[in-house]
């Protein structure tokens, strides 16, 4: 389900669904990974983060058999998706306000598969946590080197001021009010380093390395075309 403020009701459905059915063998809930940093005080993260953690104790005080699933950020979300995606064809630069902060962001296609391979456990793993992120944590001078390589052509980081970016960048997208403090929070978060974290999670469920930003280029076919 995409950011909602409806997250949590939709969620407690869900659970009350699967309770009435008394037939479900395995629930996988697809979380978010800040909620690995999150307790009942935590202010400073987004209404859906917040509610995905609130979600998942939901979840766990139903007593239906679930595994949650943690991503970091995505490859698609719209920080990459869209928004570094645009300036790369207007310019060949990637216009984010992180900073030096690193970051490890995960394929969809890799979720998806993890999630396929856990519904497909003759034992399912009920009561675990998977935190899936890329292969490495790096900043984003090193990002814009992963897509000068895969593009053959230079693309370099721009950092900007966040206040700035929020304005020119991210208000002209026109996204639910939900859903742009979320993305917006991402940012901030990304700023203050919060999402330089790796772990072996993807490696060790697929039994191969997490994708790259390949992924993206490869479904965004105008990248390649983008200003020489």
């Amino acid at each position: 389900m995409s950011p909602s403020a409806d997250y949590l009701e939709a969620t407690a459905t869900v659970a009350a669904a699967g309770l009435e059915s008394g037939q479900l063998e395995l629930l996988v809930n697809l979380s978010q990974m800040t909620v690995s940093q999150m307790n009942l005080a935590s202010s400073t993260e987004s209404r859906q983060q917040r509610l995905h953690w609130l979600c998942e104790h939901v979840l766990n005080w139903s007593g239906l058999p679930v595994v949650h699933i943690r991503p970091t950020v995505f490859v698609e979300n719209p920080l990459f998706g869209m928004l570094a995606v645009a300036s790369i064809q207007r310019d060949n630069t990637i216009r984010l306000p992180f900073g030096t902060a690193r970051t490890s962001p995960v394929a969809t296609r890799d979720v998806a598969a993890v999630v396929t391979r856990l519904l497909l456990d003759r034992s399912p793993p009920v009561g675990r946590v998977y935190e899936l992120t890329g292969a490495a944590s790096r900043d984003m001078t090193m990002i814009a080197a992963e897509f000068s390589d895969v593009l053959g052509r230079t693309v370099t980081y721009l950092d900007v001021p966040y206040d700035e970016w929020v304005e020119r960048d991210v208000k002209p997208l026109g996204l639910p009010p939900h859903v742009f403090a979320h993305i917006s929070t991402m940012a901030r978060l990304h700023r203050e380093n919060r999402y330089d974290r790796s772990t072996n999670d993807v490696t060790e469920l697929l039994g191969r390395p997490p994708s790259g930003f390949d992924v993206l280029v490869e479904a965004t076919p105008g990248l390649r075309a983008g200003k020489e």
